[in-house]
């Protein structure tokens, strides 16, 4: 039963971001002049409709997505009111609206969210007196404002370079403000040798789920993958990420082999993991990843933060894919948004309705920016790729040939096909 909520939950999300998105263009074509041939809730055969200003508006039978055909979109016809009839910035402020409505629904979503929990400040909790960080100045509740040359305003923007940039034998630098004055420092991070399992996990109470698995580490030799839920570490029971966090501290890893056992998709598995020995570089404090109430003014600037923050997310995610830091076997497609939604409610539900409604907002958050930026990409059949085609009608002059720009994203939407297969595969495997 708890499936079929998930998936049902899952399609909700999918529809309103793909509704928001397709409303997107909608309004903006609408303002432009466009004859919207249609505009549709659902994908498949047509359910019901009703004709409006010139609009057919209809429900279809499939309950996820929706379209906003548009005249002469995908014609070389320049009738009036045509989409090709408009100048190339009427064109281009339609193709962008899209993506654009996708990143003001991450906003509205993030200002619910944060008013209701607060935001996790970029401010120091911890510094190890013997370390290079105490020595150079830093000290306990420092607000950090820039980590070695990265902008920061919430401590996940901490972590999302610490796993992006590892730290290395240069120099961290730190921009951070103390009794209202800024303040830089830079120092030499301190050497460490210590047994490393390369995985990162959530921490509170809840259940104690894999977040990331570095690529080539011992828990990637293992067979470790998101979202897998640690319950158990060499027969220990572990309910949740704080009690793996003690766990560790009071048994440190060290050259013996670990038995780590998971749960997958409501699925026991023994993951025999051997810890590496490796050197590692300290930054020499830690900082705040616990959420915090605010002002509604400060509710309003950190909702823009939130938003940055996953776009930044999916940017330097998609680095990390294409210089290889990240295998592709990590990249998750619809059937792995779906696990995942099921385990953040899953997650969640024990700790009541609101948790959980809060917990799948934010992941709607996430969702709706990643379809912001994904959207924004310049390849064919992307509101990217048709965006690259009015740019060179700008520095042209002229537009290019409606047939071959057709063919183009034909061929575009062909490979990403090719894709969405790879990855509905790749999920159906992993959850095998």
């Amino acid at each position: 039963m708890s499936n079929i909520i998930s998936i049902i939950i899952a399609l909700i999300i999918f529809s309103v971001l793909v509704l928001i998105h397709e409303f997107g263009h909608f309004i903006v074509a609408k303002k432009n002049g466009i004859v919207v041939n249609e505009f549709s809730i659902g994908m498949g055969p047509r359910i019901c409709s009703f004709e409006k200003g010139g609009t057919k508006y209809s429900i279809k039978c499939l309950p996820f997505g929706g379209s906003c055909a548009m005249l002469g979109e995908d014609e070389d016809t320049v009738v009036e009111g045509s989409f090709n009839s408009k100048s190339v910035w009427a064109r281009m402020a339609v193709v962008f609206a899209g993506p654009f409505f996708n990143f003001i629904l991450a906003f509205v979503l993030s200002v619910i969210v944060i008013a209701a929990i607060g935001t996790d400040k970029s401010y120091v909790t911890a510094v190890d007196k013997s370390s290079p960080a105490y020595e150079a100045g830093l000290r306990k509740g420092d607000i950090i404002t820039k980590y070695n040359g990265t902008g920061v305003s919430i401590g996940r923007e901490l972590y999302l370079e610490d796993f992006v940039n590892p730290l290395g034998s240069d120099n961290v630098k730190l921009t951070f403000i103390r009794d209202g004055k800024k303040q830089k420092i830079s120092y030499k991070p301190e050497e460490v040798k210590k047994y490393m399992v390369g995985m990162s996990y959530n921490s509170g109470d809840t259940e104690a789920t894999i977040g990331n698995v570095t690529a080539g580490s011992a828990m990637d030799e293992a067979g470790a993958q998101p979202g897998d839920v640690v319950v158990a570490v060499d027969g220990t029971e572990i309910k949740s990420g704080d009690e793996l966090q003690k766990y560790i501290e009071e048994n440190p890893f060290g050259d013996n082999t670990v038995t780590i056992t998971v749960n997958r998709n409501g699925k026991t598995k023994e993951l025999k993991m051997t810890p590496q020995y490796q050197t590692v570089y300290s930054k020499g404090f830690e900082y705040n990843l616990a959420r915090k109430r605010m002002s509604f003014g400060r509710t309003l600037k950190y909702s823009f933060v939130e938003v940055k923050y996953q776009i930044n997310t999916v940017l330097k995610s998609l680095k990390m894919l294409v210089t290889g830091k990240v295998s592709a076997n990590e990249v998750s497609g619809p059937v792995g948004i779906v696990s995942a939604i099921g385990d953040t409610y899953k997650a969640s539900k024990s700790e009541g309705a609101y948790r959980a409604l809060l917990s799948l907002i934010n992941m709607a958050i996430m969702l709706s920016a990643n379809l912001g930026v994904m959207n924004l990409l310049p390849l064919p059949a992307l509101d990217g790729g048709r965006l690259v085609f009015c740019i060179i009608e700008v520095i042209k002059g002229k537009p290019v040939s409606r047939d071959k720009e057709g063919m183009v994203h034909f061929i575009g939407f062909a490979l990403l096909m090719v894709l969405m297969l790879f990855l509905i595969f790749n999920d159906v495997r992993k959850l095998l």
